[in-house]
């Protein structure tokens, strides 16, 4: 009861503990206090008062404890207003302080949580703490680098991921057990099943303040394949999948190795007339004693099938009959999901949707050899027929040249496209329009109509030109980029243009009426089509054709074209071109000047201007004034006359950076009056180049100039294009 009493009374205590620390006592030799060393001190609560104040109390000492309700509670004392004189016990009188602004706001009630404002103080929030400590670490690892895992294992570390910056330890701890169960994770993927790892956090030097974690990992024995079995369906061939599962008996049970052999048998089943193979979840029991585990692979193989029809739905482009022209196989063949992924690729490449997709669907009907018929599902979703495109260039000689087109790519189903196009430059005018189906009845065939009228001025010719062609072609596209190319077709040609008349020494002006039968060949081997990096190209040109200008004339225009791309080093590609042309059957001079052959310009010979080299005319300039003193043309000009025959080289070398590159290069060439060329007399450009390599083709500047330059020459030629020069 005692202890109740001193618990219930705190100011009892505190004026023993007092007393006793603030009054010296005396002792006797016997270790006592005598009463009389104890000095008289009046109590502070009179005796008769404190045991009044106790309260009663049960004699019952197994009684339990009276209930609180039952002590009273001292009343509280009445409010006094601020400033107001109060009296205490002994007399005294005392005046309470004027509560301050401080003190009426500790005095108002709390605010509700949900209105409570969090935000941080603006000194704050707008800066780093001052007071925040960094602290910094290293990172050791052991154990995984004979294993070949320190690398992978540095890219996925935590500890790594901080850069050896923490703002405690407790956090650099935390990262380090983070780490030893990705040690443990890299190391169970190379079978090590029973691997610890452990981590330590010290201080290193002691006393520095710098941490050290230190990672150690332990992989024990390696776990290897002790049996492996496949639960499915026999397959024809027998064994197939078995054969597809490259695992073997006493491989180490690696991760990577077990899930990229059951991909390949995902990927190889579809390939050989499975087409609905699943690859089930995989059982590996492990065997703690012979560090072996048996491996149990369930495969659901469906059906063996061969393809049949087509069935397509959505927002149609074409209809099934025009997806079978677009597939490279035939009914009855054995399922191959490659072929369904070229078909795919096919509906891609046409341009028309703007999603498609293809997928096999089961049908029931029994197929040769034991198969069952497949039908492939096309899903269409015809995107926008209509594109608005537009090309620029610039060359000297030729000057600006912006052609626009409008296509409608399925104005005439299937693929039956009609495209209008116009032509405004600086030396040559026109309008078009051309029809085009591709795909025209097989794979990758297109068949054109066209008709133009074009105005053509530059300095070796001013024409009107107006032309009706036929062509059927097996071209490359950047998708799909073709060993072998070709084209057949016919050209109707009505021309009027002005030539150089050598007898009377003057321009004259004569209609050409031609008709042409064009052919080409073509053999590609390079990598790329705008931007060849290895490989090489053989083209042939062949066009029979008759001209019209005062009686018929039969004659060959011929065209040899080589190209090849050799890499260096990864970023330099040396690449060179040799061409050669020769007309045969007619004089130069009663030959178009448009069908003659020119040579300069940026897909000829850089260096010189559009059609600049070869043989030329001395003639009067018609802009030239003898009267006017301030005259600065000259009183005769250079034009090209064209010939029958030319050859070209060049060689430039590629080096790219990034989506940049410069490319030097050396070209050179000549054109002849004769039908065969000679090889001499050779014109050399040379220049530079800088490449700006974007999705769809690298961007070409090229500036060159002519070594050797004769009168009437360019000094500097320029260049501007989309793709490669060749």
């Amino acid at each position: 009861m005692l202890l109740a009493s001193v618990s219930a009374f705190p100011y009892a205590a505190s004026a023993q503990q007092s007393v006793s620390a603030d009054v010296p006592q005396a002792t006797t030799s016997t270790g006592e206090t005598p009463d009389a060393a104890v000095p008289q001190v009046d109590p502070i609560v009179p005796e008769p008062e404190f045991d009044a104040a106790l309260p009663a109390l049960s004699d019952d000492p197994n009684a339990p404890l009276e209930p609180m309700a039952d002590f009273e509670t001292p009343a509280a004392p009445l409010p006094q207003q601020p400033g107001t004189p109060a009296t205490a016990q002994d007399g005294t009188v005392v005046v309470p302080a004027t509560p301050t602004a401080q003190d009426s706001e500790l005095a108002q009630p709390l605010v509700p949580l949900d209105q409570f404002d969090v935000t941080p103080a603006t000194e704050l929030a707008e800066g780093e703490d001052p007071d925040a400590i960094e602290i910094k670490y290293t990172t050791v690892v052991t154990g995984l680098e004979e294993l070949g895992l320190d690398g992978q294992f540095e890219a996925l570390s935590a500890l790594e991921e901080g850069d050896g910056e923490a703002d405690n330890a407790v956090m650099v701890s935390a990262r380090a057990r983070e780490d030893e169960q990705l040690a443990i994770r890299l190391m169970r993927s190379l079978g090590y099943y029973d691997a610890t790892a452990t981590s330590v956090v010290e201080q290193n030097p002691a006393n520095s303040g710098n941490l050290r974690a230190v990672i150690t990992a332990t992989p024990g024995e390696q776990y290897k394949l002790g049996s492996i079995m496949v639960k499915a369906e026999p397959t024809v061939p027998a064994g197939l999948i078995d054969r597809e599962l490259p695992l073997a008996v006493g491989d180490p049970i690696e991760a990577e190795r077990v899930q990229g052999a059951e991909a390949n048998v995902a990927l190889k089943l579809p390939q050989q007339g499975y087409p609905f193979a699943e690859v089930g979840q995989r059982d590996i029991l492990l065997d703690e004693t012979s560090f072996r585990g048996d491996y149990t692979l369930p495969v659901t193989t469906g059906p063996r099938a061969s393809f049949g029809g087509y069935t397509t739905e959505g927002d149609l482009a074409f209809d099934a009959e025009h997806v079978g022209v677009l597939a490279r196989f035939d009914r009855d063949e054995l399922y191959d999901n490659r072929k369904v992924d070229d078909l795919r690729e096919a509906l891609v490449a046409t341009g028309l949707f703007s999603t498609v997709s293809v997928e096999p669907k089961r049908t029931g009907q029994p197929g040769p050899d034991g198969t069952e018929y497949v039908d492939l599902l096309v899903r269409q979703d015809a995107g926008p027929p209509r594109t608005l495109a537009a090309e620029a260039g610039y060359g000297t000689g030729q000057g600006v040249r912006i052609e626009g087109t409008w296509t409608h790519r399925n104005l005439f189903p299937p693929e039956g496209a009609l495209i209008g196009n116009v032509i405004a430059g600086t030396q040559e005018q026109g309008l078009g329009v051309t029809f085009r189906r591709s795909n025209a009845g097989r794979r990758d065939r297109t068949v054109s109509l066209l008709a133009s009228a074009n105005r053509s001025d530059y300095e070796a010719f001013e024409a009107f030109t107006g032309t009706v062609a036929g062509r059927i072609s097996y071209d490359s596209t950047p998708i799909w980029q073709k060993r072998f190319t070709y084209y057949y077709g016919f050209e109707l040609v009505g021309t009027n243009e002005d030539r150089f008349d050598f007898d009377l020494g003057e321009r004259v002006r004569d209609t050409y009426f031609i008709g042409a039968l064009p052919l080409f060949a073509g053999f590609d081997t390079s990598d790329d089509l705008l931007n060849p990096t290895k490989g090489f190209r053989l083209k042939l040109n062949l066009s029979p054709e008759t001209s019209i200008q005062g009686g018929a004339g039969f004659y060959a225009r011929t065209m040899v074209e080589a190209t090849g791309y050799f890499p260096i080093t990864d970023s330099i590609v040396l690449a060179g071109r040799a061409r050669a042309g020769s007309i045969a059957g007619i004089d130069r001079d009663d030959l178009a000047p448009s069908r003659r052959y020119y040579a300069g310009g940026g897909g000829s010979v850089r260096g010189f201007g559009f059609q600049e080299l070869g043989p030329r005319t001395e003639e009067p300039n018609p802009d030239f004034d003898p009267t006017d003193p301030e005259e600065e043309d000259a009183p005769t000009i250079f034009r090209p006359v064209g010939g029958r025959s030319l050859n070209e080289f060049a060689i430039e070398a590629r080096y790219r950076f990034g989506n940049f590159g410069i490319v030097p290069f050396l070209d050179a060439g000549q054109v002849y009056d004769s039908s065969l060329p000679k090889g001499k007399d050779l014109r050399f450009g040379a220049g530079i180049g800088g490449r700006f390599y974007t999705n769809f083709g690298p961007l070409r500047v090229d500036v060159a100039t002519p070594i050797n330059r004769q009168e009437g020459e360019s000094l500097i030629a320029l260049y501007i294009s989309i793709g490669q020069a060749f």
